[in-house]
This record gives C-alpha cells, sequence and structure tokens, in this order.
C-alpha cells in the first residue's frame, strides 16, 4: 500500500454509488456493531479493517499495517481475537490468524516488521523487540530492533536516517560488541534484495551460539548471571 493509492470506502450492496477517481469502492455488508466515527467520517472498526486487509493483502503487508495499528495503540490481540470470536464465518479470519501469529506492536517502522517476518517465515525463532540491553555492571548499552537472549544476537534494521546518526549509533554499538553481544545490520536492501543472505547469516550466528552455550563456554555463562532484560 503506497500513500497515493485510491482511498477504499465500503458502500452496502446495494447502494447506487459507483466507481469514482481517487476512490476504491467495495460493498459488503456493515453491521452497526463494525463502523465507529473517527474524525466525524464512519470507518470499519479496526479488526474488521485488518481483517479485511489480511484478506486482500500479501500476508507481509498485512503484517506490517497490523504492526503499526498495535504500535500505535488502535488495537490489541485480545480486542481482534474478541471480534473473531464474534464472527465465526467472516471470510480473512483465518488470514488475520496468520498475520497475528507473527504481528507484534514492538516494530517502530515498516522495515523493521519485514525483516522479523523474514525470519519467522522461513523457520527461525522469534526474536524479541525494542530490548534495552545492559552490562553485567547494569550499566545501559542500548536499544535494538531485534534479539534473540539465548544467543546475545542483536540484529538491526538500519533506516534512510541511519546516517544522520551515525556517530551516537557507532557509539552504540561499540558498547554492544565490547559486552559480548553479536550484531547483525541490515538495510531495505538486505531485507528486498537479497533476503537468501540475510537468513543465512541470522541462522549461522544462532547455530554458533548454540554450540557456544552447549559447549558450556565462559560468555553463556557470564550471560545467565548478568542483568535481566528489560522491554520498552
Amino acid at each position: 500500500m503506497r500513500p497515493d493509492d485510491p482511498c477504499e470506502i465500503t458502500l452496502p450492496a446495494r447502494c447506487g454509488v459507483s466507481a469514482v477517481a481517487g476512490l476504491r469502492v467495495r460493498r459488503a455488508k456493515l453491521p452497526p456493531a463494525d463502523v465507529v466515527v473517527r474524525r466525524g467520517l464512519r470507518a470499519t472498526c479496526m479488526p474488521r479493517t485488518l481483517t479485511d486487509l489480511a484478506w486482500r493483502l500479501p500476508l507481509e503487508d498485512a503484517v506490517v499495517i497490523t504492526d503499526m495499528a498495535l504500535h500505535a495503540q488502535l488495537t490489541d490481540h485480545a480486542q481482534i481475537q474478541r471480534w473473531m470470536e464474534q464472527r465465526p464465518l467472516y471470510r480473512g479470519r483465518r488470514r488475520l490468524r496468520a498475520v497475528l501469529d507473527v504481528a507484534d506492536g514492538g516494530a517502530e517502522s515498516p522495515m523493521e516488521s519485514r525483516l522479523r517476518t523474514l525470519l519467522v517465515r522461513a523457520g527461525l525463532p522469534r526474536p524479541l523487540t525494542q530490548v534495552r540491553l545492559f552490562d553485567a555492571a547494569g550499566s545501559f548499552l542500548g536499544r535494538v530492533d531485534l534479539y534473540y537472549p539465548q544467543a546475545r544476537l542483536a540484529i538491526e534494521y538500519d533506516g534512510e536516517n541511519h546516517h544522520d546518526r551515525l556517530l551516537a549509533d557507532n557509539r552504540r554499538q561499540n558498547a554492544i560488541l565490547r559486552s559480548g553481544v553479536r550484531l547483525l545490520r541490515y538495510c531495505a536492501a538486505d531485507v528486498l534484495g537479497t533476503p537468501f543472505v540475510v537468513l543465512a547469516q541470522v541462522r549461522e550466528a544462532l547455530a554458533i551460539a548454540e554450540f557456544v552455550v552447549t559447549a558450556g563456554a565462559s560468555n553463556a555463562a557470564k550471560f545467565s548471571k548478568s542483568r535481566p532484560l528489560s522491554r520498552v
């Protein structure tokens, strides 16, 4: 979905309005419970909106939109689940369940959502999002986009503004690396252009970490005694 896409409107089946430039007209039943008023305009409630989008969009796009809705606290998993339970025959429910299995309101950008979705759909463990890291002394090191705590593996997505904050990012990265946490960084070209490389590198890093933990290396022992992580 792009900012210049037509605005979608949903109308009753017998409504006489036809296609209009800048609008995409869809026809469906609209129970009163599925309609809310936002800024003076009638709109479908958030669970209905997400279900309709999950039915029509690729899973990655639906996850991005659901992440945004969860992050903005426009809805939550419990509200969406209640809505689906009350409409067992509504189309799109199965698709939305697949989206919710991946969705996470911690994502702060569409590309972070796409990166996490890439990992999970490939069968890799689901990483934590927006994790604050501390060293053994309890000093704050920084916050990372994705994190595998058992593997001590952090993954960062570098957006368009990365160069504007390069100095701060470098200092944060150095502090994290000195603490023994491995760090992988990716940009849009990596996630969209060479996803197989991203997956191979993450798999390799997780495999190395599993070997280290199994072998009882000192770094794994230190990690087990370190300050617990906190989510934001």
